[in-house]
């Protein structure tokens, strides 16, 4: 009978609100908003697909995209952008066949219709193009870039699509 009443006793002490630990909470940062509008887009994520506007084919090899001679995104302005400006980063590749037929192209692009200086490669490989933006075209909660290429392949050419540059990564780096 005494171990009955014991154990009611240490249940109840258990029990007790004043006994129970607080929940643990975890900050995080996690580069969305309530939205979900994302500021870096890693273009074969599903979860960006809605931020890429026009102008990319489908995901290839689980990590990149080609893009056509024309393509846009919607993208949240960085962590104080709109005070101190940010950077337009975009990782990029340009294919062998682009250089042959092509020689060389030329990525241009505007940030909520501000210009953003261009970059021309003329030769194969990986490439980061990075661009100052200024704050008066980030003062939006979602800012659209679009990019041109002055010469793409048409579709023919070398397959059935039209083809830019390879795409991996597009999104803004914050400016202190």
């Amino acid at each position: 009978m005494w171990r009955l009443a014991v154990f009611g006793l240490a249940l109840s002490v258990l029990l007790s609100p004043s006994c129970n630990k607080p929940k643990r909470v975890r900050a995080t940062v996690s580069g969305e908003d309530d939205t979900g509008l994302r500021s870096v887009l890693h273009v074969a994520d599903p979860k960006c697909a809605v931020q890429l506007l026009r102008g990319f084919h489908e995901v290839e090899g689980n990590a990149w995209r080609w893009t056509k001679g024309r393509f846009a995104v919607t993208l949240r302005p960085p962590y104080q952008g709109e005070k101190h400006g940010a950077y337009l980063v975009v990782r990029l590749s340009v294919a062998e066949s682009t250089i042959q037929r092509l020689g060389s192209v030329t990525l241009s692009a505007n940030v909520n219709g501000h210009p953003v200086p261009s970059e021309t490669y003329d030769r194969t490989g990986d490439f980061l193009y990075r661009r100052e933006v200024p704050a008066s075209a980030l003062q939006a909660e979602a800012v659209q870039v679009e990019f041109s290429l002055d010469k793409f392949l048409a579709a023919g050419q070398v397959e059935d699509r039209e083809l830019g540059v390879i795409v991996s990564v597009i999104g803004f780096e914050a400016r202190s």
